[in-house]
């Protein structure tokens, strides 16, 4: 249910990044914060096992700084 919440988002995030570049740095700003404190939260458990816990939010995360950068660079090949 998570992965498809990820999905869903980072897709989102693409068309939104490829319309309105400018206004999708907002979005994407407030799900890294997130994905952040989630990664936090999890990295203080003790050991491999806090490593564990944070390491899906590290990944949503990176997901998701692609997903919009994906599409400004897209945006940005259009001629017009």
């Amino acid at each position: 249910m998570v992965i498809v919440g990820i999905v869903a988002v980072c897709a989102v995030l693409l068309v939104l990044a490829f319309l309105v570049p400018r206004l999708s740095r907002h979005p994407e700003r407030g799900t890294q914060r997130t994905l952040g404190a989630g990664s936090r939260v999890g990295g203080k458990a003790p050991g491999i096992l806090g490593r564990a816990l944070s390491k899906p939010f590290h990944s949503s995360s990176r997901a998701v700084s692609r997903s919009g950068s994906a599409g400004r660079r897209a945006r940005g090949h259009m001629p017009f």
